[in-house]
């Protein structure tokens, strides 16, 4: 089905048309009041169809977290321990864990939680104590790409080796932002590897609708702020300024059309508003300390991540549309499972149960999505001595808030934890659900380039409707 570019909001040809000449007139700024227009009927629910999430936080765990040691318990995998896995093993693995295909068990215990009786791995504690009757795990997720570069790129933009809009892109293209001093899609600390600024890019969108960054490859630094919003000169001093440049670029749009100017006039028009809105936002030092506290802030193990997750939240309440925050590449695990995944999951478990906890006592996750996952999962299958290789054929990503099913379990892999067996959920059904769930039908969410319409879920895609509550 062919779709106009920003037809979301159900424009007739009228309206596009107005929209087309407000970008033809004024060197294309009158198209910008029309972006603020669209993005507020985004908010008063004039989507495709009455949507259950205003926003996303999705909560990446870049390396892939093992499923089987984690939130997809097996029994049959720890009682088999060190037999021969019974069925072939997926292909273009380690050859030489694959030729002997030996099962290893979990070295966490399992244990049910909440009143759904959820079941959790000692891995993560808090969220298992304080949040299970919140998660809807998918245990069936499949997807694309036996390496992290294909796997990570699918994960984020649904495309496994092509350059394709990041799901936040679309989402920004789509509703826009909630406040038209803030970007629409922020990245905390994105991972530079397995695709950097792909994961995050706007590729043939309008380039307003990448993601605006702040942190690199899992840290915040010392100084966590926006780069380059900081401005030396006084704020008059700064006006003058952007009118100057704004009759500049604008006199060279008029006579030039390229569209990336435009996409320069925009960013800086955004820039200099965030100047005044974002450094409130980002500055967390008027949290309670109890609600500090909550997150882990202060604490070694958990201050980075505590600090990232507060400031997701509090992207969220300043109206971000979508807020990605990352780990770096430390959940791939081949050797050495047991201390890595301890190390990782002790960093990111309270600042998570924490930002859950947080966001549902402000009454803010009945209509924010939360995402966790990785690209992909690990085999049940050992390598080398004590690690786990790749896993894209079965694994699990959970689900909160947002309108989703708390204290559900969907889907299954078999009884070792390895191929997707029921009810499964492939990335591009998990694109579209996310859509499904901000009031956006996956196949009408178009953009005309190079001669085609293209989409998030390119041809595919189904909504997994078994996990809304």
């Amino acid at each position: 089905m062919r779709t106009e570019n920003y037809n979301l909001m159900g424009l007739d040809a009228g309206a596009i048309s107005r929209r087309r000449a407000l970008q033809g007139f004024a060197c294309g700024f009158g198209s910008l009041a029309l972006s603020g227009l669209s993005a507020q009927a985004a908010m008063s629910g004039t989507g495709h169809h009455p949507a259950r999430a205003k926003r996303v936080i999705f909560l990446f765990m870049h390396g892939g977290p093992s499923h089987v040691d984690t939130f997809d318990y097996k029994p049959e995998l720890t009682k088999r321990d060190g037999e021969r896995l019974p069925f072939a093993p997926a292909k273009n693995l380690d050859p030489t864990a694959t030729r002997q295909a030996k099962l290893m068990g979990s070295p966490w215990k399992f244990r049910q939680h909440g009143e759904s009786g959820l079941w959790i791995s000692e891995l993560f504690p808090e969220v298992a104590r304080r949040c299970a009757d919140d998660l809807c795990v998918i245990r069936s997720m499949q997807s694309r790409g036996q390496s992290h570069g294909q796997a990570v790129c699918m994960l984020h933009t649904g495309a496994d080796n092509f350059v394709r809009p990041s799901v936040g892109a679309w989402v920004s293209y789509g509703l826009g932002t909630e406040n038209s001093d803030l970007p629409g899609f922020v990245s905390i600390s994105p991972s530079a590897t397995h695709g950097g600024p792909r994961n995050y890019g706007a590729a043939f969108l309008p380039a307003a609708h990448q993601a605006t960054t702040v942190g690199r490859n899992g840290k915040l630094g010392e100084d966590a702020s926006f780069r380059y919003l900081k401005s030396e000169s006084g704020r008059t001093l700064q006006e003058s300024k952007i009118e100057f440049l704004r009759k500049f670029n604008g006199d060279h749009f008029a006579r030039t059309k390229h569209a990336p100017v435009e996409a320069m006039i925009n960013s800086m028009e955004l820039a200099f508003r965030m100047q005044g809105a974002a450094p409130p936002v980002m500055d967390i030092a008027d949290e309670p300390a109890h609600i500090q506290e909550l997150y882990g802030i202060g604490e070694e193990a958990t201050d980075n991540y505590g600090r990232q997750c507060l400031l997701a939240r509090r992207f969220a309440e300043a109206g971000v549309r979508y807020i990605q925050v990352s780990t770096p590449n430390v959940w791939d695990q081949h050797g050495n499972l047991k201390k890595g995944h301890e190390k990782n999951s002790l960093a990111v478990d309270k600042p998570i149960a924490g930002l859950l906890t947080d966001l549902k006592q402000r009454g803010l996750l009945e209509d924010t999505l939360v995402v966790w996952g990785g690209e992909f999962g690990r085999t049940p299958i050992v390598q080398g001595a004590n690690g786990r290789d790749h896993n894209p054929q079965g694994f699990s990503m959970w689900l909160a808030g947002g309108g989703t099913k708390g204290g559900c379990a969907h889907g299954e892999t078999d009884e070792f934890g390895y191929y997707a067996v029921k009810d499964k959920v492939h990335m591009h059904d998990l694109h579209a659900t996310i859509l499904h769930l901000l009031g956006i039908d996956h196949e009408k969410l178009t953009y005309r380039y190079a001669g085609r319409d293209f989409r998030l879920t390119d041809v595919y895609g189904n909504v997994a409707r078994e996990v809304m509550g």
